[in-house]
């Protein structure tokens, strides 16, 4: 009788278990739904004529799928040459992070200085200025360039790094984040790999290249997700430091199918999805480490 009724009340808890497992699942299927939900429309209104795109009700599927709109994105307006804008900044500065970070990081972590621990505190305290506040400083110090854009060794007379590839850089290539990040999962690696090293003769710089940067590939994939992703959707920064049409970002380009009183949905949706394609496949490709990354780092200091 006792073991009749010890069973009864296992399958009781396996069943509300279960019953927690599928309202979980199905809620998180909700979710995922009411977040693509946006996403897919903007997919497949890409591929719908005009008169699909304003159907009342609205229409979801298209009935005849066109490519008319992406040709119009990449022949009738230069969202190619924005495209390529945007992908060399975002990978130039994307490799300067992980590269400059990752040697500041080491320097916090790993060695002993004067004043390491103020200087990193400083660094920290910059992260609390919002940019909108260092905007202007940024962009005089950007004008003010010494040797660049027709500017004397004092830095006047020219343009400066103003509407070039370097202006757009400028802000970007070391990122006081990612030496913290950096900073954070260095200090979690044990210093008996560096005395062992030492001792097999490996220099400071050795140390950092064959030890310590090897170990770190899941904070710098989530370094590199951040960072390219960040510089890929900056738009004020792009806004202020150019002039010309050749020099403009996808963030950009995509105002040119908005105006004042009409927007063209058809071709604004068509380079929306090319727009967001590289993201999703740095992140797509960075996932397992991305992952990793968040979970250990910070876990000493």
């Amino acid at each position: 009788m006792q073991t009749k009724v010890a069973r009864g009340m296992q399958i009781r808890e396996l069943g509300a278990e279960a019953l927690k497992k599928v309202l979980l699942y199905a809620g998180l299927a909700a979710v995922g739904v009411v977040m693509a939900g946006p996403f897919l429309w903007m997919l497949l209104s890409s591929f719908k004529p005009d008169l699909e795109l304003f159907a009342y009700p609205p229409v979801w599927w298209p009935k005849h799928f066109m490519l008319d709109h992406y040709r119009y994105a990449f022949l009738n307006v230069s969202f190619g040459r924005y495209f390529l804008n945007s992908f060399l900044v975002a990978a130039i500065a994307t490799a300067a992070n992980v590269f400059f970070t990752s040697l500041a990081g080491y320097a916090f972590a790993r060695l002993e200085f004067f004043g390491k621990n103020a200087i990193f505190f400083l660094l920290l305290g910059t992260m609390m200025i919002p940019s909108q506040v260092t905007l202007i400083p940024v962009f005089i110090i950007a004008k003010r360039f010494p040797l660049t854009g027709g500017n004397n060794i004092l830095g006047a007379g020219g343009t400066g790094l103003i509407d070039s590839y370097g202006g757009l850089l400028f802000p970007y290539l070391i990122m006081v984040f990612g030496v913290f990040l950096v900073r954070q999962f260095f200090m979690s690696i044990p210093r008996d790999l560096d005395d062992a090293a030492r001792i097999d003769g490996a220099s400071e710089f050795g140390i950092y290249w064959r030890i310590c940067l090897p170990l770190s590939r899941p904070v710098l994939a989530t370094l590199a997700i951040f960072v390219f992703t960040n510089v890929w959707d900056d738009f004020l920064w792009p806004l202020v430091i150019t002039n010309s049409e050749k020099m403009r970002t996808v963030q950009l380009g995509l105002q040119i199918f908005q105006s004042q009183f009409l927007v063209n949905w058809g071709p604004l949706m068509a380079a929306t999805v090319v727009v967001t394609l590289p993201v999703l496949m740095v992140f797509m490709l960075g996932q397992k480490y991305f992952i990793r990354g968040i979970a250990t780092t910070g876990l000493k200091g």
